[in-house]
C-alpha cells in the first residue's frame, strides 16, 4: 500500500467515526506502535533505495503523518464542540453528591476562641506565615546566642527570613502598627521542623494575644484566661499558673486548668503566658515605665484535641474525610 493510498483509507475511515472513543482506535490503529502508518517506515528496505528515493520518502512518509494527525485533531475539536453545543443542563449547579461539607475542627476552634476574646475587646490582627528573624526572634529578647532558639527547629528560608516557629512573632509588629493601649490576636499556622508523634506536628495552629495598657497585671491575665476557657468548654473554669521562663515575658508561667479525664480530676497544661518583657516593650517603641501588658499562646490545636478528644494530632492533617465528618453534627 502506497502512502497515497494509506491516506485515502484513513479518510474513509474518519469519515465512520461518530464518537470521540472511536476516535481513540482510529488514531491508536493508524499512529500507534503497531499502526499503519508506523508500519509503513518499518516496512521499508531502505538499503535498497538510492539517497534521492530515501529523501523523497522521508518527506512524504513525513507529510502523510502530519496529515493524519491534524486531521485527528481537528476531528477530536469538532467532538469537544458537539459535547459544549449539547450541554442542557446547568453547570453551576450542586453535583448530585449533596453531602455538606464541614468546618475543620481547629478552625471552628479558632473561630469560637475568637469570637470570645472579642467580646472581651480584642481585635484579630493577621500575620504572616514567613517573617523576618528580627520578628520571630530579636524583638522578643531572643538574640542570636540565645540557648531559648535551640528550643525550636526552625524552617529558614533562602531569602534569611523563618517560617514562624510561633505566633508571637506578630507581637512587634502589632505595638508598633495598632499602637498602645492595644488589646490583640494573631491566629494562625506556626512551623516547627522536628519529628511528628501523636502529640507533635510539624505544622500546627496557635493564637498569640497581648493587651497593653497601664496599670495591666497578672490578675487582668487570670481573669481573661478564666473568661476564655470557660466559654470555650461551657462550663466555670479553675486555672492556676506556674512559674516558666520564656525570653519575652517576665514574670513567665504556664497556664494549666483542672478538668476530668477518664474519670480522674486533674491539671492539663495549656499555654505559655506572663507579663510581657520590659526589652519587648521597647523594642517596639513603647516605654515600659508608662505600659505593662501581658501575653499568652494559646495552642488551638492541642485546645482542639481536649474539646473534641481527639488523641492523635497526626489526625487533623491526615485529610480522612471519615475523621473530619464526625464533627459535623458539632460545628
Amino acid at each position: 500500500m502506497t502512502l497515497d493510498h494509506v491516506f485515502v483509507s484513513f479518510e474513509g475511515e474518519l469519515a465512520n467515526v461518530a464518537n470521540e472513543p472511536a476516535l481513540v482506535q482510529l488514531k491508536a490503529r493508524y499512529l500507534g506502535r503497531e499502526g499503519v502508518v508506523t508500519r509503513l517506515r518499518k516496512d521499508i528496505d531502505f538499503n535498497a533505495l538510492s539517497p534521492e528515493e530515501k529523501r523523497s520518502f522521508g518527506q512524504n512518509f513525513n507529510d502523510l503523518k502530519t496529515r493524519v494527525e491534524q486531521a485527528i485533531e481537528a476531528a477530536a475539536a469538532r467532538f469537544a464542540e458537539s459535547v459544549v453545543e449539547t450541554v442542557d443542563f446547568d453547570r453551576t449547579l450542586p453535583g448530585t453528591d449533596r453531602r455538606l461539607g464541614a468546618i475543620h475542627p481547629i478552625i471552628s476552634t479558632q473561630i469560637e476562641v475568637e469570637d470570645l476574646l472579642r467580646s472581651m475587646g480584642f481585635q484579630v490582627y493577621a500575620g504572616d506565615e514567613a517573617v523576618s528573624e528580627f520578628e520571630n526572634f530579636d524583638a522578643l529578647n531572643i538574640p542570636g546566642d540565645h540557648p531559648a532558639r535551640d528550643m525550636q527547629d526552625t524552617f529558614w528560608l533562602e531569602n534569611g527570613m523563618v517560617l514562624r516557629t510561633h505566633t508571637s512573632s506578630m507581637q512587634n509588629r502589632a505595638m508598633r502598627a495598632l499602637g498602645v493601649p492595644v488589646r490583640a490576636i494573631f491566629p494562625g499556622r506556626c512551623f516547627r521542623n522536628e519529628a511528628t508523634d501523636i502529640t507533635h506536628e510539624n505544622t500546627f495552629y496557635q493564637l498569640e494575644g497581648l493587651m497593653v495598657d497601664k496599670d495591666v497585671s497578672v490578675a487582668n491575665l487570670i481573669g481573661v484566661m478564666r473568661e476564655l476557657l470557660s466559654g470555650v468548654f461551657r462550663r466555670d473554669i479553675e486555672v492556676r499558673l506556674r512559674p516558666g521562663f520564656f525570653p519575652f515575658v517576665e514574670p513567665g508561667f504556664e497556664l494549666d486548668f483542672k478538668t476530668t479525664l477518664n474519670g480522674v480530676e486533674r491539671w492539663i497544661e495549656l499555654m505559655p503566658c506572663g507579663m510581657i518583657h520590659p526589652a519587648v516593650l521597647r523594642n517596639a517603641g513603647v516605654d515600659p515605665d508608662v505600659y505593662s501588658g501581658f501575653a499568652f499562646g494559646l495552642g488551638l490545636t492541642r485546645l482542639a484535641m481536649l474539646k473534641y478528644g481527639v488523641s492523635d494530632v497526626r489526625l487533623f492533617n491526615k485529610g480522612d474525610l471519615r475523621f473530619y465528618e464526625q464533627f459535623r453534627a458539632t460545628l
